[in-house]
């Protein structure tokens, strides 16, 4: 993975992660909720599961989307992340 070219995402892409993080942290605590609830209920093997396979899904996405930004804050070549990093 060390091989891997840093590619600086289009302004656009990175407005769309901004935008979709959120709804994604969401959707992983709504399901985690869910389990939750289905754990205290103790009935509905199957919607345990597939409330487990949402959170798994959701963490992954929303795990996915903050690396994705963070590598292309990194990439100090790339104007667009020059100018979306916040200077200190």
């Amino acid at each position: 993975m060390a091989l891997m070219k840093r590619v600086a995402l289009a302004p656009r892409a990175v407005r769309q992660l901004r935008r979709i993080r959120s709804v994604y942290l969401a959707g992983a605590v709504l399901s985690l909720l869910g389990l939750v609830l289905q754990a205290e209920r103790g009935s509905g093997e199957r919607q345990a599961v597939i409330v487990t396979v949402l959170l798994v899904a959701f963490s992954a996405l929303f795990t996915l989307t903050i690396v994705q930004l963070w590598r292309h804050a990194r990439t100090s070549h790339c104007s667009t992340a020059q100018k979306l990093t916040p200077s200190a």
